[in-house]
C-alpha cells in the first residue's frame, strides 16, 4: 500500500521530466521571440520546469495514498452487534472542577478537559468502532453513569465538550474509587476479556485499602493522567497539579498501566498491550493522510497558479515602447533641435531687399 503512490509518483515525476525536456528544445527554438534579444528567461521561467515536476510528483502521490489508504476507523450504524461479540470501553472519567483548570497539553494553555477529550478521541481513532460500545461514568463527589454502551461518538464529543457536569454532584473531594466501583457494577454483565476500563483524571488522594475488584470482563486496565505534573494552579484555596504518583498507584494496584497524557497521546504499543481493544494495526506512517492532503493541495495550486506567474514574471524582456523610452527620445529630439549647429542649420538665410 505504501510502495504502489510512491511507484506512481515517481513514474509521474519522470514522464513530466521527459515532457519538459522535450518541451525545453522547443523553447530554444523560439528563445528570442520569447525572452527578448538575450533569449534567456527570467529566474521564475527558469525554476517553472523544476516546480511543474515536483507539483505533478506530489499530486500523483497524494491523491494515490488518499485513493489507497483504508479509514482510519469505521462504525456500522444500522446492524446490530450481539452482546457476545462486543467490545466494550468503559471510561471512568473526572468531571471535578479542577478539571476545567487551563494548564494541561504541550502549550500548558489546555484544560484538563480539553485534554482528556484529546486523549479519549486519539484512542477511538485507532479501534475498530465496528463492534466498539462506549460506556462512561462520570465521578467527583460520588460516581453517576452518564451514558452506557453506546456506538454514537457524538454522544461522548458532546459530554466531553466543556458540559460542566460537576453540578450534578455536591461539592466536595474527588472519589476515585467510587467511579471505579460504579464502572465495576457497569462491566459485571459482559462476557470475559471484553472490555477496556480507561481513566482519566488529574489525580487525588485515595485511600490504602478498598480497591474495587474488577469483574472478569475487564481484561485491560489504561490510567491516564492529565495536567500539569510539575506547575500546578490553584482553585479552592487550594494547589492543584496531576498526581502522578497516586494515580500510578491506582493503576498499580488494579493491575494497569499508567500514562501522562499531559504532553503526549497514548501510544498504539500500549493499546496493545492492553490486549481488549481492536487496534488498527495497519502500517500507516504518522500523519501519512495529513501529509498526502498537504501535497494534494500544494501541488495543484503550483500547478494553477503557475500559468499566472509566468504570465507577469517569465520573461524581463518587456517589448513595445514605454512612457520612460518615449519620454527619453523626445527629449533627446528636443536638445537636437536647439542645439547651436542644428539652429544655425536650420536658419535660412536672409535676402536683403533690393
Amino acid at each position: 500500500m505504501i510502495t504502489a503512490p510512491l511507484l506512481l509518483a515517481l513514474a509521474a515525476l519522470v514522464l513530466a521530466a521527459g515532457a519538459e525536456w522535450l518541451h525545453l528544445g522547443r523553447v530554444r527554438s523560439v528563445a528570442a521571440l520569447a525572452f527578448g534579444p538575450g533569449g534567456k528567461a527570467s529566474l521564475a521561467g527558469r525554476a517553472a520546469p523544476l516546480v511543474r515536476i515536483a507539483a505533478l510528483a506530489m499530486l500523483v502521490w497524494g491523491a494515490a495514498t488518499l485513493l489507497l489508504l483504508p479509514p482510519v476507523a469505521h462504525r456500522s450504524t444500522v446492524k446490530e452487534v450481539e452482546s457476545k461479540e462486543r467490545q466494550h470501553l468503559l471510561i471512568v472519567l473526572d468531571v471535578s472542577p479542577s478539571m476545567r483548570l487551563r494548564d494541561a497539553g504541550a502549550t500548558a494553555k489546555e484544560s484538563r478537559m480539553d485534554r482528556a477529550r484529546a486523549v479519549v478521541e486519539s484512542i477511538l481513532a485507532r479501534t475498530a468502532h465496528d463492534k466498539l460500545h462506549i460506556s462512561v461514568v462520570a465521578v467527583y463527589n460520588g460516581a453517576k453513569p452518564v451514558v452506557e454502551e453506546t456506538r454514537d461518538l457524538e454522544i461522548l464529543h458532546n459530554m466531553m465538550d466543556d458540559l460542566p457536569m460537576h453540578y450534578a454532584f455536591p461539592t466536595g473531594k474527588t472519589k476515585l474509587l467510587d467511579g471505579i466501583t460504579e464502572a465495576a457494577k457497569i462491566a459485571a454483565r459482559w462476557p470475559r476479556d471484553s472490555a477496556t476500563l480507561l481513566m482519566i483524571s488529574d489525580g487525588d488522594s485515595v485511600p490504602a485499602t478498598g480497591m474495587p475488584k474488577l469483574p472478569p470482563s475487564v481484561g485491560g486496565v489504561l490510567v491516564a493522567g492529565v495536567g500539569d505534573p510539575v506547575k500546578g494552579s490553584f482553585i479552592d484555596g487550594r494547589h492543584s497539579r496531576q498526581d502522578g504518583a497516586t494515580l500510578r498507584q491506582i493503576a498499580t494496584r488494579l493491575g494497569g498501566e499508567y500514562h501522562d497524557g499531559n504532553a503526549k497521546l497514548v501510544p498504539t504499543a500500549m493499546l496493545q498491550r492492553l490486549g481488549t481493544l481492536a487496534v488498527d494495526g495497519s502500517e500507516r506512517l504518522p500523519g501519512q493522510r495529513e501529509l498526502a492532503m498537504l501535497l494534494v493541495t500544494l501541488g495543484a495550486t503550483l500547478l494553477a497558479g503557475l500559468p499566472l506567474l509566468l504570465h507577469f514574471a517569465g520573461s524581463r524582456w518587456n517589448p513595445g515602447p514605454q512612457a520612460g523610452n518615449r519620454r527619453q527620445e523626445g527629449n533627446g529630439r528636443l536638445a537636437r533641435s536647439t542645439s547651436p549647429e542644428n539652429g544655425q542649420a536650420a536658419r535660412a538665410p536672409l535676402v536683403e531687399s533690393p
